[in-house]
């Protein structure tokens, strides 16, 4: 499982736009921007600046909103640094200031005195914390790369692994001819949000959307199929584990038995599907897709069979079959 280090010249330089867009740039304390940010909380430091610094999260990065703004503004004119002194005497990664608020002359001093960045941005304190947290929640979330083939089908991201050369490529290219879509083919990375969703996109976005078709070489699927056949990530809510047909091996029949697979701490559904000549895989996965789409509303086709062969048994009829079938021999 791979670490995010997130540092502050990283979160300035972060390429968002829309609604996740922090605009954010820096107006001090240049030497502080290779400082690493740890915790993924906000912090609005107006009780520290008034003196009371008991359980004070430092670790955090420190929000300065309009009142607190006002307040370093009042500590200006009073000509009390003290504050801004104590403040500064804990280890703080960096400072934001919303709503194009500016510090005063005495806080980047001393911010620059520590090596401490300055940000200002021009969103609301309120707008700023609810992206930022979504950029913490993306930033820090824990990440592992695998082999396989994400695709979206009928709204379902599963996830196609199995050994090399038993057809996982082949098999997503033709449910791409079929209307679903590519989300990475060969190397997946899987990032844990907000502790039980399971994100999955390319490891290198620049090639995710690439497919390698052993005998043909490598393809792009948005250029050959339009973007309409791409996303860039999807929620891994399968997985489909493609194996070498083995004759020696009870495979489930019915669908009663439930196999998870365990990934980054979250329990995925988990179908073996065998292969062999004749096997047509691609609407084997569709009819999983709607079938996964069945149990997320609460319809599960196998309980349904047992149900239904014991409300047979129960009425009778069965009991009546036997015997007819009986009397004939």
């Amino acid at each position: 499982m791979a670490e995010r280090k997130l540092t502050v010249l990283e979160l300035l330089d972060m390429n968002l736009s829309g609604h996740d867009a922090l605009n954010l740039k820096c107006i001090g304390g240049r030497r502080g921007l290779p400082k690493e940010i740890t915790v993924a909380e906000l912090n609005r430091p107006g009780l520290a600046l008034a003196g009371f610094y008991e359980n004070f999260a430092s670790d955090r990065v420190q929000l300065f909103g309009r009142g607190e703004a006002a307040f370093l503004r009042k500590l200006h004119n009073d000509g009390n640094t003290s504050a801004i002194k104590d403040f500064f005497c804990h280890p703080v990664p960096c400072c934001v200031f919303s709503s194009n608020q500016e510090p005063t002359e005495e806080f980047r001093e001393m911010a620059e005195e520590k090596c401490v960045s300055i940000l200002q941005t021009d969103l609301s304190s309120q707008e700023f914390s609810t992206r930022i947290t979504r950029v913490f929640s993306n930033s820090f979330a824990p990440k592992k790369t695998l082999h396989g083939v994400l695709v979206e089908v009928y709204g379902i991201g599963i996830l196609i692994n199995g050994h090399s050369g038993v057809g996982k490529s082949e098999t997503a290219l033709e449910l791409v001819e079929r209307g679903h879509r590519l989300v990475a083919d060969d190397i997946i990375e899987l990032r844990c949000v907000n502790g039980n969703i399971l994100l999955g996109r390319g490891a290198n976005t620049l090639i995710s959307h690439h497919m390698e078709i052993r005998g043909l070489g490598i393809i792009n699927i948005s250029q050959l199929y339009g973007v309409g056949a791409i996303r860039d990530q999807k929620e891994v809510q399968l997985i489909c584990k493609l194996e070498d047909w083995d004759q020696n091996k009870a495979y489930d029949r019915l669908g009663t038995e439930l196999k998870y697979q365990e990934l980054l701490g979250v329990k995925v559904p988990l179908l073996e599907i065998p292969v062999r000549p004749g096997r047509n895989l691609p609407i084997i996965i569709e009819a999983a897709a709607m079938n996964e789409r069945l149990k997320n509303m609460g319809y599960n086709s196998a309980k349904d069979f047992n149900q239904n062969v014991l409300k047979w048994i129960e009425s009778g009829e069965a009991r009546s079959a036997y015997n007819r079938n009986k009397d004939t021999y």
